[in-house]
């Protein structure tokens, strides 16, 4: 029996021995492996105390856990921050079943022997820097089920021995590098149900074998380069969650076909799908989000979206849908987002859209959808975000729109919108963001919008609204972006809140009044000002200069005096600075060479004075320089030469310089425009030779003399009127291909004297004595000869000036002469300040209107006058009266016009047919009278000043359409000395603009009052000066009186235009352009507009009126 207990206990000590020793051992190896591992790391001390200096087992260190049997089986350092390469000793814990590093700075390539822990269920290495290749061996790994390697920078192909691992369950490669194609083997991987392969470099095709992923419910594939088709294997799955975004997919969307009830969210969005969206996806009864943005889809958006009861997010928007908006999708009652914007949806928006409660975004813009936007839509308190600009829609704001209290962003541009914006707006709202530009809206600018002070972007631009801006907007410090442009505000610029946000501000194009207010320098963040066609007064303040990082400002065509401020030289980061068309004076402040990096500067028709600062040229980024109409004086300084980035235009015209064009200007080798024109300049033009780039120079009106270089006979040709006004200026035949040298039309040849100088200055005496002693028996023979030919000529009666070298000129003369019997009375049909008009009937089809101008008495042309005639000669507009022939004879001249069918202004003002007296016809006329006085102001080089505007001077053709007549026969008579006298004020009472009652210089704003007063004829039906109007008052204080003493409008429109107003259109209409005729007329020129200012205003009163007939 003892044997026997002997015999247990050695058996029994034996094993019990024998564990010990295999414990001992395992602990010893994995704690080995371990300290291995942490060689290689760098760690934060709490892993390393714990590691290093324990005296406990391995088992029991930070993120360690081994089994009973004390092996390591879970290793979990995830998020502590490790870095270092994980090493090869990792294979050694052969019995882990989970690894976690992820979250760490591990880098290096994933060590091959990682493979060894064959047990491995749970591999994370997730959101570190890995390089390299994913290890082939991995797929030994056959225990795998989920292996995380997302976020690293892993590259190469995936390999395809991960999809044999039998029971892989999650596999998330996303957000590395890794290339090539989605291994055609991933069929196999039946128990797989995430895969995500996002942000990575794939491409090739989606394998159709993924269709027997029969587990798969995830499936992220968006951002890599795949291509091909959507496989319709996918319709085999039960997927929860489908993304493919932002790939090269084509074809049509094959979903919708198989089973799709758990389907919760498909993004499709920028691919390039093409054909329809699959009703069967409406089928889909568990979608919360589908999202094909920027595809190539057409049709129309299926009703069956509308079973989709659970959609909470439904984007559509960049493609090609049409058709309408489904009604349907009311029935979507979890819906917060709705996308449809930049389609082809036509037709209204459907009011059905108000029941979707929980709507917070509704983005329809850029599509073509029409009619009134639905009341009901307005109601849904949880609005955010009402983004529909550009398209059809129309209607007016209701006041509901004042209780969104969660409405924050509400884009509106580019639409029909009308009416009045309720007034409480902003109250209740946390407004962010209001875009209203380019509507109708009437009325005044709510004054809370920035109640809220949350308010970043106003932009109101191009609407009707009247009054003045609110205080609100000024002291609405979180704005970044005011747009106010192309509106009828009055008033005063609003005063600005210090610390102002404001980036970028435009108020162009209103009435704004008053000073710029010093305030304006609290906005120290903006870029862009503009001011500019407003009636703003006064100095510049010199606060201004605190707004160090502007870029653009454009305060032209405003009434502002004094001189720049200094202070206006910390824009050191202005690119581009307009003040043309004010009244500034002083010199150009030297402080402004800080506008190192000025592109454009731009200070036209001011009064500004001194020299061309030399320090101009330090500016070097200039590519455009506008100087004229100042009244700069002294030499072009020859530094402007050093301005090599000179591109566009470089303008002194209309000033005072003198001296000539120093030669410095030949290296503006990129110049396009140069114009010196109207100065004292004088020298030659050899330097503008050396300027290559040049399309157009307009040298007219100096003193230049010597050839015209000849690189520049190519712009002699285009415009010749651009070196007028040089009398001893040329052009040099000798080489011209052309035989007949059509610029010496209009600039005198030069002769060779210079060349036959140079031989006889080599002729010795005795040459010399005889040379002269013939020469002078040739002039005494030559006097004697024309002596002989006055005798001759005395019984002549004329000597005409032909100003036409065509052929047939002096022809037509005797034929009209022949017409008219030598102008006899009886062929009378117009009589004027300037002469009498002569009807010469040559054919049926070939009438003629011959002017008769009186010179008083002048025995000839003279050279002034000549050079006019041909400077009108060329001008051609459809509503100018073409100049068809002149002569000029002894004592007066003869301009010839084509006849025009209908008279005159006036003689169709006087008719009672009412057929001619259509607002479509009194429209046209005075359209077609604003774009004539457009051209002669703006086109004509220099610019003509008509200075006669009156109804017997628009002429009217078969088809009603106007002809200004006698534009430039006002200067052309001032070239006679004898009417200097008679015509000192020349126009016709009634017409004349007040500041040239008493004062013979004119102005393009002259022109543009006397248009006013025709306009005023022509709505009215009264004379300028009428006998109904009280004693001593013209017609425009008799319709100002009118409007002043609070009568209708009506009173003072023609009545038998009133009968038209049954057409509501009509009658805006005509409101509008009677509002632009007292425009013209004011008695300040400055508050005048220009012509093309008329011509855009009626232009866009009669696009107004079409809007509002479709």
């Amino acid at each position: 029996m003892a044997e026997v207990k002997s015999f247990i206990y050695t058996v029994f000590l034996s094993i019990f021995m024998s564990f010990l020793f295999r414990t001992a051992f395992s602990v010893s190896s994995d704690e080995k492996a371990l300290t291995s591992l942490l060689a290689n790391w760098v760690v934060p001390n709490s892993v390393k105390f714990n590691w290093v200096s324990s005296n406990f087992s391995s088992c029991s260190w930070v993120g360690v856990q081994c089994d009973k049997t004390h092996h390591v089986v879970s290793l979990n350092l995830s998020n502590f921050g490790i870095s270092g390469i994980l090493g090869p000793e990792i294979g050694q814990l052969s019995h882990l079943n989970t690894i976690d590093l992820g979250y760490n700075s591990f880098s290096g390539e994933i060590p091959a022997e990682i493979s060894n822990c064959s047990l491995l269920e749970y591999l994370d290495l997730s959101n570190n820097n890995f390089t390299g290749e994913i290890p082939e061996t991995l797929g030994n790994l056959h225990n795998l089920l989920a292996l995380s390697l997302f976020s690293n920078s892993l590259t190469s192909r995936i390999p395809e021995s991960l999809f044999r691992i039998p029971h892989l369950q999650s596999l998330f490669l996303n957000d590395n590098k890794l290339t090539g194609s989605i291994p055609s083997n991933i069929g196999n991987a039946s128990e797989l149900v995430s895969l995500y392969l996002y942000d990575n470099q794939l491409f090739g095709i989606i394998p159709s074998s993924i269709g027997n992923c029969s587990a798969l419910e995830v499936v992220y594939l968006n951002d890599n380069q795949l291509v091909g088709v959507l496989p319709e294997s996918l319709n085999n799955l039960n997927l929860a969650y489908l993304d493919v975004s932002k790939n090269k997919l084509e074809g049509t969307i094959p979903l919708g076909s198989g089973s799709c009830e758990h389907l919760i969210e498909l993004v499709l969005s920028f691919n390039k799908f093409r054909g329809g969206i699959p009703h069967g996806l409406g089928n889909c009864s568990n979608l919360e989000l589908f999202a094909v943005v920027n595809n190539l889809l057409t049709g129309k958006i299926p009703a069956s979206l509308g079973q989709l009861s659970k959609l909470s997010k439904l984007y559509l928007a960049e493609n090609s849908l049409s058709g309408k908006i489904p009604p349907e999708l009311r029935n979507c009652r979890s819906l917060t987002e709705l996308q449809l914007k930049e389609n082809k949806l036509e037709g209204e928006i459907p009011s059905e859209l108000g029941s979707l409660s929980k709507l917070s975004n509704l983005e329809l813009f850029e599509n073509r959808l029409s009619g009134e936007f639905p009341l009901s839509i307005w109601k849904i308190q949880t609005l955010q975000d009402v983004i529909i600009y550009s398209n059809n829609l129309s209607g007016e704001l209701p006041q509901e729109l004042t209780k969104m209290k969660n409405l924050k962003n509400i884009s509106l541009h580019e639409n029909h919108f009308s009416g009045v914006i309720p007034r409480g707006l902003g109250i209740n709202n946390s407004l962010v963001q209001i875009e209203f530009t380019n509507n109708k809206f009437t009325g005044e600018i709510p004054p809370h919008l920035c109640f809220g002070k949350q308010l970043k972007v106003l932009n109101l631009g191009q609407n009707m609204f009247s009054g003045s801006i609110p205080p609100d907007i000024g002291s609405c410090s979180s704005l970044t972006r005011l747009r106010l442009e192309q509106n009828n505000l009055a008033g005063r610029l609003p005063e600005f809140a210090e610390h102002h946000s404001l980036i970028f501000m435009d108020l162009s194009e209103n009435n704004i009044s008053g000073k710029v207010p010093p305030s304006l320098g609290n906005c120290r963040n903006i870029t862009t000002i503009n001011l500019s066609l407003n009636k703003l007064t006064g100095f510049l303040p010199p606060e201004l200069g605190n707004l160090i990082n502007l870029q653009a400002a454009n305060l032209s065509h405003n009434c502002l005096g004094g001189s720049l401020p200094p202070q206006l030289g910390n824009w050191n980061k202005l690119l581009q600075f307009d003040a043309t068309f004010n009244s500034l004076n002083g010199s150009i402040p030297p402080t402004l060479r800080s506008w190192e990096a000025i592109s454009t500067l731009n200070l036209r028709e001011n009064s500004l004075t001194g020299g061309i600062p030399p320090f101009l040229s330090e500016l070097r980024m200039l590519s455009e320089l506008q100087l004229g109409g100042n009244l700069f004086r002294g030499q072009i300084p020859s530094s402007i030469g050093l301005l090599t980035n000179l591109k566009y235009t470089l303008n002194l015209s209309n000033n005072k310089l003198t001296g000539e064009l120093p030669s410095s200007l030949g290296g503006l080798a990129n110049l396009q425009q140069l114009d010196v024109s109207h100065n004292n300049l004088s020298g030659s033009l050899a330097t503008l030779g050396n300027m290559p780039s040049l399309v157009e120079v307009n040298v007219s009106y100096n003193l230049f003399s010597g050839p015209i270089p000849s690189t520049l006979s190519n712009l002699l040709n285009i415009s010749p009127s651009s070196f007028l006004g040089n009398s001893a200026l040329c052009v040099d035949c000798s080489h011209a291909t052309d035989s007949n040298c059509t610029a010496q039309r209009y600039v005198r040849p030069c002769d060779d004297v210079l060349g036959r100088k140079s031989s006889k200055s080599r002729l010795d005496s005795i040459h010399i004595a005889i040379i002269a002693l013939g020469s002078l028996l040739f002039v005494v023979l030559l006097a004697l000869l024309i002596c002989y030919i006055c005798v001759r000529s005395q019984g002549r009666q004329k000597e005409d000036i032909e100003l036409s070298n065509q052929e047939g000129t002096s022809f037509l003369l005797s034929k009209i002469m022949e017409a008219t019997e030598n102008l006899n009375d009886k062929y009378a049909v117009g009589r004027g300040a300037h002469g009498t008009v002569y009807k010469a009937s040559l054919a049926p089809e070939d009438v003629y209107a011959v002017k008769k101008l009186d010179f008083g008495g002048q025995t000839g042309a003279n050279e002034s006058m000549v050079r006019e005639v041909q400077t009108l000669g060329k001008i051609r507009h459809r509503n100018l009266v073409k100049l068809e022939g002149f002569w000029l004879r002894k004592g007066y001249g003869l301009i010839l016009y084509k006849y025009m069918e209908n008279g005159s202004l006036r003689d169709v003002l006087q008719q009672t047919d009412p057929l001619l007296l259509l607002w479509d016809i009194r429209y046209k006329i005075a359209l077609g009278m604003a774009h004539g006085l457009a051209y002669l102001h703006f086109d004509c080089v220099p610019a003509i000043i008509h200075r006669d505007i009156k109804p017997e001077n628009i002429l009217l053709d078969s088809e009603l359409e106007p002809h200004i007549s006698d534009f430039g026969i006002a200067k052309l008579l001032d070239q006679s000395p004898t009417s200097i006298q008679s015509l000192a004020i020349s126009g016709t009472t009634g017409y004349i603009a007040p500041e040239n009652a008493y004062a013979t210089k004119r102005s393009t704003k002259s022109d543009v009052y006397s248009y006013g007063v025709v306009l005023l004829e022509l709505l009215t039906r009264k004379k300028a000066v009428d006998a109904s109007f009280p004693e001593g008052m013209d017609i425009v204080g008799w319709v100002r009186s009118a409007l002043d003493c609070s009568e209708q409008i009506d009173h003072v429109i023609d009545e038998a235009l009133r009968e038209e107003f049954v057409d509501s259109e009509i009658m805006e209409q005509v409101y509008d352009v009677l509002s632009i005729a007292l425009k013209c007329t004011e008695r300040d020129p400055c508050k005048r507009p220009t012509m093309r200012d008329v011509v855009k205003q009626l232009e866009d009163t009669n696009h107004t009126a079409r809007w509002k007939k479709s």
